[in-house]
């Protein structure tokens, strides 16, 4: 089967890899030369321009963008009058939901089909294959099966629930499944990267109160802008935070892909001081905080996990300072300097 992938970055030139290594052949376009180049040392077809990647799609076409959000519009205007009738538009980045709905609908007036394809496993989809939730029209999706079949994990890559022991293989199993109509895979991989956030931000606070857990050792000032620290002789501890990330990799409840990035992490680099921890928030937890407020159901760790992105990066440095100022108007409290 022929498709197209605009944007071979990090994710598409993978994807690329990945479809073609089982004989599928891809046509790819890159406003980066080298990233071209080495699309067609793997055997795909190059195109230098999205007039000449459209004309080399056999009709009716199959085409995906992996590119960010912010751009994805204007590259779909660029695209419109270059389609026709019965070709499927796939848009595998991480978009808005509300921007498929839209997409789709002045899509469907051109008679070309779009679908909304939410994509996980990063960097190392190339190997571990790629979850997919799809969305959109289901004739096109069931016409793109093989591919999405190439690019996900495979049944193997996880134990069988035992209640599906008996029963088919079903797409799911395999790591892809149509969600809904347009908007539904966007909106399933928005929530998956909305839990994504509360996950990271519970190894991270674990962990760092493991790494404080030696405070009872150090000196502390005794004055009035310190809390005193009752029993310091509860908070001896010096713990070997990258051994203790391996051993919770092995039987533990909380053992997880993410869990194993941490700890090769933690072993390539155990104080971090390759990181400034300024962790940036590409949009979904954004938006299913959004969606959580709009359908008035709580989600208070997502949502203290987005605001703690943004406290990472000095978004509250100002609302610190307005406490400070507080504190000294009522009381004379001088800052302490760490």
């Amino acid at each position: 089967m022929q498709f197209g992938i605009i944007g071979l970055g990090r994710m598409g030139a993978n994807m690329a890899t990945r479809i073609m290594r089982v004989g599928h052949e891809c046509v790819g376009f890159d406003r980066n030369p080298q990233a071209l180049q080495a699309l067609e040392q793997q055997g795909g077809v190059p195109a230098p321009s999205l007039t000449e990647f459209v004309a080399k799609l056999q009709t009716p076409r199959a085409l995906c963008l992996m590119l960010p959000a912010a751009i994805v519009d204007s590259v779909l205007e660029e695209l419109k009058p270059l389609l026709q009738a019965g070709d499927i538009v796939v848009d595998g980045g991480n978009s808005y939901y509300h921007d498929d709905i839209r997409r789709h609908q002045a899509f469907a007036e051109l008679g070309v089909h779009y679908l909304d394809v939410g994509v996980s496993g990063g960097v190392w989809g190339l190997e571990r294959g790629y979850c997919l939730m799809i969305g959109g029209d289901k004739e096109a999706a069931d016409h793109l099966e093989p591919i999405f079949q190439a690019l996900a994990p495979g049944v193997e890559t996880a134990p069988r629930t035992k209640a599906l022991e008996s029963l088919p293989v079903s797409a799911a199993e395999q790591g892809y499944l149509y969600c809904g109509s347009s908007g539904a895979g966007h909106f399933v991989k928005m929530v998956h990267n909305g839990i994504e956030y509360g996950l990271m931000a519970a190894f991270a606070e674990g962990l760092n109160i493991l790494h404080s857990a030696n405070v009872g050792k150090q000196d502390h000032a005794k004055d009035a802008e310190t809390t005193p620290l009752r029993h310091p002789e509860h908070y001896q501890y010096d713990f070997d935070i990258k051994s203790i990330t391996e051993v919770w990799r092995r039987g533990s409840v909380v053992g997880s892909w993410l869990l194993d990035l941490t700890a090769a992490a933690l072993h390539n680099d155990p104080n971090l001081d390759s990181f400034a921890g300024h962790v940036a928030d590409s949009g979904e937890g954004r938006w299913t905080v959004q969606a959580a407020v709009e359908e008035g159901v709580p989600a208070p760790v997502i949502t203290t996990a987005l605001y703690s992105r943004f406290e990472s990066r000095g978004q509250e440095d100002y609302a610190y300072k307005v406490l400070s100022a507080m504190r000294y108007g009522f009381g004379g409290h001088l800052e302490k300097k760490n």
